[in-house]
């Protein structure tokens, strides 16, 4: 089973937004930081403009950049705008009626995983794009001194 890079994409792609303070970004340059396609950053910023996070600017200069404040983008936010359906998936197909696990299972299992999938939404609130930036700045900085 694989999971989506997503998300990490698109909070990587909106820190770089926020860090260009107001400036368009292309997305060949995020492709070269993502270190992927530049059709893979336009998929994911199209779902985020969908979302109202991000907008483009055309023409000569032109690129991509945040629709509103970083301080006022969730990780949540984000999230929803690029991931599909809740975080655990249950059985395909429906598991035999005529075991006691095989009746139970997804009764039981949608305790915890909701559980769990309210919880990291809850985590997911309350950090923004803003505080990713923030964040990477420090440690940024911290590798920086090290190496000196």
């Amino acid at each position: 089973m694989s999971t989506s890079s997503r998300f990490a994409v698109a909070v990587h792609i909106l820190t770089l937004l926020e860090m260009s303070e107001g400036e368009p970004v292309t997305s060949e340059y995020v492709a070269g930081s993502v270190n992927t396609h530049p059709a893979v950053v336009r998929r994911l910023l199209g779902m985020l403009a969908k979302a109202g996070i991000t907008t483009s600017q055309l023409g000569a200069g032109g690129g991509a950049l945040l629709a509103k404040a970083a301080a006022d983008v969730t990780l949540l936010d984000v999230f929803r705008a690029v991931e599909e359906g809740d975080v655990f998936a249950m059985h395909h197909g429906r598991p035999s009626p005529a075991c006691p696990v095989g009746r139970q299972i997804q009764g039981v299992l949608e305790v915890t995983t909701d559980a769990a999938q309210r919880a990291l939404e809850e985590q997911l609130a309350a950090r923004t794009v803003a505080d990713i930036l923030a964040d990477v700045r420090v440690r940024e900085s911290a590798e920086c001194s090290s190496a000196a």
